[in-house]
């Protein structure tokens, strides 16, 4: 039988696609590993008052009591000292946005709303103009508008303690809620090079940033300095014209590499391991030791015609059973689904493999980072 060279070039052509198309959906984009040094986010707080509350706000908060008389005396209502007013339709909150780089002035903004008072519930309130502040102490944003808690918080009122509660009824946020009234300096047209600086630093993937945009530029314009910046100088062409060159720079595709690492939750007894996690040959026995306690009351009677009175005595029954398991050799890893496939073969619970793995760290058979969060 013989085979054509066009078959043999059709089949040629397909593995080599398959393989650009596998090497393709590993890649990422470098806007998506890295960001662009000194253009960075910055952080907004401040103090303002929500009203409108159906008697879910704060009751017994001297600040929101002295913010509500100090707001109705600059709107020119005189409160005398000695007049108690009710607050428990207003709470006073912290707002805290996230200013992003390049914003500009009319822009708005998210903000989240936080009651640092006895709120019980900030659902249908609207937040008051509340100035926001850098930590330089300027105003670069003012918030207002209604709240959205998506949630809630129910009750029979009559003092039964009865209630219902869905997600967190005493944080709120107001989408676009805060409108820019000054922006953050940039000198990002100023500047000759631009360094973009990895989100997770690694030597292997700022090499591989570099190189990537070497090849598409064919120009050796990109230089990394250490594991988590690359400096790429702005060729003449585009010295004008920077947008456009960074934009060109941020859509290439790069292979990220990453540390081998495993991490652990305990609260929640999670256990996430990275593709490139490998564990040297080992001997496992794991149980568990499980002691029980049940305490049982006994009545202890007196002896007839005697003094002694009727006491009651607890009586405590412990019960100790460990589970018995055999040794078992789990053989060295070479890939995460041969560890994965070992490790089940134990029979162990996630919360159990927290303490399997921690063992093989001590025993010094994992070859990747153990952190515990």
């Amino acid at each position: 039988m013989q085979i054509k060279k066009a078959d043999t070039k059709r089949a040629i052509l397909i593995v080599v696609t398959f393989c650009l198309l596998i090497s393709s959906a590993l890649a990422v984009r470098i806007k998506d590993i890295a960001t662009i040094k000194g253009m960075k986010s910055n952080q907004l707080i401040g103090y303002g008052i929500i009203v409108g509350l159906q008697k879910t706000g704060d009751d017994d908060s001297v600040f929101t009591n002295q913010s509500v008389r100090s707001m109705l005396q600059k709107m020119g209502i005189s409160i005398p000292a000695n007049e108690d007013i009710k607050i428990d339709n207003s709470a006073a909150v912290i707002v805290t946005a996230s200013l992003p780089p390049f914003a500009q002035i009319g822009s708005q903004i998210d903000v989240i709303v936080s009651s640092i008072g006895d709120a019980e519930s900030l659902q249908g309130g609207t937040l008051l103009a509340t100035p926001l502040r850098a930590l330089n102490g300027e105003v670069y944003g003012v918030a207002q508008g209604p709240v959205s808690i998506g949630g809630f918080n129910a009750g029979s009122g009559a003092g039964t303690g009865d209630r219902i509660y869905r997600n967190h009824p005493t944080v709120g946020q107001i989408p676009s809620g805060a409108i820019i009234e000054k922006e953050i300096p940039s000198n990002f047209q100023e500047t000759e090079n631009i360094t973009f600086t990895l989100f997770n630093p690694d030597f292997t993937t700022a090499l591989r940033v570099a190189n990537a945009i070497n090849t598409n530029l064919s120009n050796n314009i990109a230089i990394p300095t250490d594991a988590g910046a690359i400096v790429v100088n702005i060729p003449k062409e585009y010295i004008n014209n920077k947008v456009a060159f960074t934009s060109i720079l941020e859509g290439f595709d790069v292979n990220p590499d990453s540390r081998a690492k495993v991490i652990l939750d305990e609260r929640t007894g999670t256990v996430v391991m990275g593709k490139d996690v490998r564990i040297s040959t080992v001997a496992i026995a794991h149980g568990n030791l499980t002691i029980q306690i049940n305490m049982e009351t006994q009545v202890a009677q007196p002896l007839p015609f005697s003094e002694g009175k009727t006491v009651v005595v607890p009586k405590a029954e412990v019960t100790v059973s460990e589970e018995s398991k055999p040794l078992s050799v789990v053989p060295e890893g070479v890939n995460i689904s041969e560890i994965v496939r070992a490790l089940n073969a134990l029979g162990a619970s996630p919360r159990d493999l927290i303490a399997i793995f921690q063992a093989i760290k001590a025993a010094g058979a994992l070859q990747a980072d153990l952190e515990i969060i």
